[in-house]
């Protein structure tokens, strides 16, 4: 899983959009790199490496990103109380949407663009908007943003990486560090939480 530049090389542009997709709209696959391979996109775009051009990844990353959301909100509002009554799985965790859920209510609309930054409120956030009954339009509007937000900065970090080449011995582990950097603290958040409950 941390390999992505193989899984890039393997599935193209189509598996990273599919990864954005998957996680930001399906419940069941919060677990994918999609972050990681967003970044890694980035980094094989400005060695050269990768036969699309910067700004398709942007555009179309945006447009899956976003398409995942609205996904992931009809998901909420079609089935979000059976999804509270399911019981825990290897692909399902209540604690998950409870976390989305908290976030949300701290942070408000504002959850669904900030949110997009951390792994697992990428996934449940828009569940929780959907459940809610939040207004399709402001979804969208704030889908966007933090869609646009996500996409932008962690391609242009990955294309700035790659365009320092005294970096690529060292590129798994930057990887690596992205992917802690952005999923330890929202793990630590979710155990204090179960620990205080």
């Amino acid at each position: 899983m941390f390999d992505v530049e193989a899984l890039i090389q393997f599935g193209g542009l189509l598996l990273v959009l599919l990864a954005i997709y998957g996680q930001t709209g399906l419940f069941f696959c919060f677990f994918l790199p999609s972050g990681a391979l967003l970044f890694m996109a980035g980094v094989l775009i400005a060695s050269g490496q990768f036969a699309h051009s910067f700004f398709a990844l942007c555009s179309l990353g945006v447009l899956a990103s976003l398409l995942g959301n609205v996904t992931g909100y009809l998901i909420g509002y079609k089935a979000g109380p059976l999804l509270y009554r399911r019981p825990d799985s290897r692909f399902f965790k209540k604690q998950h949407l409870t976390a989305a859920e908290n976030f949300y209510h701290k942070y408000g609309s504002l959850a669904l663009s900030i949110g997009v930054f951390f792994p697992l409120i990428r996934t449940f956030g828009p569940i929780v908007a959907g459940i809610i009954r939040l207004k399709f339009s402001r979804v969208v509007l704030f889908a966007l943003i933090g869609s646009a937000g996500w996409i932008l900065s962690f391609a242009t970090a990955g294309y700035l990486v790659g365009s320092m080449p005294f970096l690529r011995p060292y590129l798994h582990y930057v990887v690596m560090v992205v992917i802690l950097v952005v999923s330890v603290p929202i793990a630590i958040k979710i155990i204090r939480e179960m620990q205080r409950k």
